[in-house]
């Protein structure tokens, strides 16, 4: 489904019910924003690794302007601000009064940017292997020259630039770097599934050679008043855990959970400790 919002077309999918009978009543699910990283990504990643917490909420998976299957427009839209006005513009579309916001890298940037901007509007925070300010990338790079090989290191060039060139250069990106991503990195999976989603160059250039180099709201983190569960890994190479640690002493009562033999590749790691850590903190914090 697409939403036309803000002069452009984002694309959602909506998984789960959010109305469901319980005895002889009807029961409200809570509807979870769904963000998923990059940028240049797409909401595809998650399938279907967070399919099973539609069992307790209403996931809306979202493409953010300019990626995956929503509208593209001018690059220089492409902006985390933006992304952040559609999620509201998003939100009252929908006639939602507020909504779970879950973010994975990426989409934990702007989920915290958004939570942190429109407190009223977010319920509950899940920030998965992310960070608050531009300062992860300093910290991935030295990590990358310390355990990265020589290819990996080349292939990063790019990213740290800001010049992907085409999604086949991204793509071997992903591929060359993923056993730094995943501590079950599979090279015959991998291959198979390298373009199932759909990757945004001008998405990923915008980020890495623009906004991301100042993109700061460690600040604003204080201004969160949603209850929120912080989820890192100890092995994540481009979101050090250390910012994850950073995250959850900023917001005030917010949990956090650092997943060992797991790398920025949540899902693929641990999947089932993932959602059931979700699950039980959403049970204890209705």
């Amino acid at each position: 489904m697409k939403a036309s919002i803000r002069g452009v077309e984002i694309y959602f999918d909506v998984d789960g019910a959010g109305l469901v009978p319980e005895g002889s009543e009807m029961k409200e699910r809570p509807a979870a924003f769904v963000l998923h990283g990059g940028p240049g990504a797409d909401h595809t990643s998650y399938k279907p690794g967070l399919t099973p917490l539609s069992e307790i909420m209403q996931l809306v998976y979202i493409d953010h302007r300019g990626q995956g299957r929503s509208s593209r427009g001018e690059p220089e839209t492409y902006t985390l601000a933006n992304n952040v006005e559609d999620l509201e513009a998003l939100r009252q579309y929908l006639g939602l009064k507020q909504v779970v916001v879950i973010g994975a890298s990426y989409g934990g940037m702007v989920a915290l940017s958004y939570a942190a901007k429109y407190p009223q509007s977010v319920s509950h925070l899940i920030a998965m292997v992310t960070a608050p300010s531009y300062r992860f990338i300093q910290t991935a790079r030295k990590t990358l020259s310390q355990i990265g090989t020589a290819e990996q290191i080349e292939a990063a060039k790019p990213l740290w630039s800001g010049t992907f060139s085409s999604e086949e250069q991204l793509a071997d990106f992903f591929y060359k770097l993923g056993p730094l991503y995943s501590k079950r990195f599979d090279p015959v999976k991998a291959q198979a599934r390298r373009y199932r989603g759909i990757l945004s160059v001008e998405a990923i250039n915008r980020g890495f050679g623009g906004f991301l180099r100042t993109y700061d709201v460690t600040d604003a983190l204080k201004h969160i008043t949603a209850k929120t569960l912080v989820i890192g890994a100890r092995h994540d190479w481009i979101c050090a855990p250390e910012y994850s640690e950073l995250i959850a002493r900023e917001i005030e009562g917010a949990e956090l959970c650092l997943l060992g033999n797991s790398g920025h590749s949540l899902l693929a790691d641990a999947g089932d400790r993932v959602i059931d850590t979700i699950s039980s903190f959403m049970r204890h914090n209705p």
